[in-house]
């Protein structure tokens, strides 16, 4: 049986996050494989931070992550597209990364000549699954190959402004970048 694309997203976002990290530069303060205290709360987890467990994190990162970008329709157009959108939105959050398929699907729609632009908002509505449908119907393979690298362009000048902004970011920067940064799963 084939791994679910999921899965497959999943599995990566843990191996990137880690374990268990309370690191003092940190904002989100005691983490477990990427997931706050904060966002554990949020979901229901009361328990020790260092003990959540892997299932636990599945079935946030499913809830607050893949299911809310509407992935699993994204994974039917591309699976490579899913993936990148779901390691983005759990280390970015879901907004960073719909805004930024948003504002490349807007660059790239020549001009309102292939597909209407969308709304930069971060919020994955019909019209920005409309245009993901008609930008892969008029630039194929070779498309979704040049929407990932532009993508991964704006990630990375995004964690250049956190590092500039924040400069207890910069103990951060370099593994974002060497580990988060890429179009191929």
């Amino acid at each position: 049986m084939p791994q679910s694309s999921f899965q497959k997203a999943f599995e990566k976002v843990v191996i990137a996050e880690g374990g268990y990290s309370n690191h003092p530069s940190d904002l989100g303060g005691k983490t477990k494989f990427g997931i706050t205290e904060a966002v554990a709360r949020e979901n229901g987890y009361m328990g020790d931070m260092a003990k959540l467990s892997l299932d636990i994190a599945r079935n946030i990162y499913y809830s607050r992550y893949w299911d809310k970008m509407q992935l699993n329709d994204i994974c039917r157009m591309s699976e490579d597209l899913a993936i990148e959108m779901f390691d983005t939105g759990v280390n970015m959050g879901n907004a960073w990364a719909i805004m930024f398929l948003q504002k490349v699907l807007n660059a790239f729609n020549n001009q309102g000549k292939l597909y209407a632009d969308v709304k930069e908002d971060g919020v994955m509505g019909r019209a920005t699954i409309q245009a993901l449908h008609a930008f892969y119907a008029k630039r194929g393979v070779k498309g979704g190959i040049v929407l990932l690298k532009a993508m991964n362009g704006l990630q990375c000048a995004r964690y250049l402004d956190l590092a500039q902004s924040r400069p207890a970011n910069e103990d951060f920067v370099f593994g974002w970048i060497a580990n988060r940064v890429g179009i191929t799963n």
